[in-house]
């Protein structure tokens, strides 16, 4: 199933119309991007075929988790999307369990960005049986270190109970990407906008062999290049000074 047939079904609810119909707050704008998110558990990608079958506009792929683990075929994702220009992104799946500043750290000395990357992304979804407060606090390391060092406020993801329960009122000024598989878009008690919605686990896309989150961003390429990176204007004047 190709994903524009996948999304077909809740394509009114993104419209002006069809939100104006459900919720009382400003709708976004009409025109969507559509994306995916993978990691190993989509075995290798044929994103040849992505690319000429299927009409995403973005993808994030899973780079590190914890302390030490780096997904075994982000590297390989991470090229093949910067091959055929598609806007990519990378996370780190955050354990609750472990220190804030090591797990910044495995992620950075991963993953290299390159100008008009998506921004860093926090994947917060399990407390790990560690106290609410810790897990916050360490979370709060990792986006500090992250930022520093990129001079760009990384994205939050998460699920929307655990959102609501964990998360709500403790990263107001982060972007945020949300998931709920639901035909209704998130609407978070805080009256925080969410900046990313991933709205199934189920899609099918020609080149992934695995079912694959599907996501939509509300708004135009111009749009999403404010939640993108790019290096500070002093490191592009020192590169063109030094360069050959």
């Amino acid at each position: 199933m190709h994903l524009l047939r996948l999304i077909g079904s809740f394509a009114l609810l993104l419209s002006p119309l069809g939100l104006a119909r459900q919720y009382s707050f400003v709708p976004p704008p009409a025109k969507v991007l559509h994306g995916v998110d993978v990691s190993h558990y989509q075995k290798q990608i044929d994103w040849d075929s992505v690319a000429v079958k299927e009409p995403i506009d973005f993808a994030f792929v899973k780079a590190t988790e914890g302390h030490d683990y780096v997904d075994s075929l982000f590297c390989s994702n991470w090229e093949a999307l910067r091959r055929h220009g598609i806007r990519r992104g990378a996370y780190h799946f955050f354990r609750a369990y472990g220190c804030g500043d090591l797990q910044a750290q495995n992620f950075l000395q991963l993953v290299e960005f390159q100008p008009g990357d998506l921004a860093p992304v926090l994947d917060i979804e399990r407390t790990d049986g560690i106290e609410p407060e810790i897990m916050i606090q360490e979370a709060q390391i990792w986006l500090h270190i992250v930022e520093k060092k990129l001079g760009v406020k990384p994205i939050i993801y998460t699920g929307f109970n655990f959102y609501e329960t964990y998360l709500k009122g403790h990263f107001d000024h982060y972007p945020l990407w949300i998931a709920r598989y639901n035909n209704e878009a998130p609407l978070l008690t805080t009256g925080k906008r969410w900046d990313f919605w991933q709205y199934s686990n189920e899609g099918c896309l020609e080149g992934i062999s695995k079912k694959v989150d599907l996501n939509v961003f509300p708004g135009t390429k111009a749009m999403l290049e404010r939640l993108c990176w790019y290096p500070p204007a002093a490191e592009t004047l020192e590169a063109k000074v030094v360069a050959p």
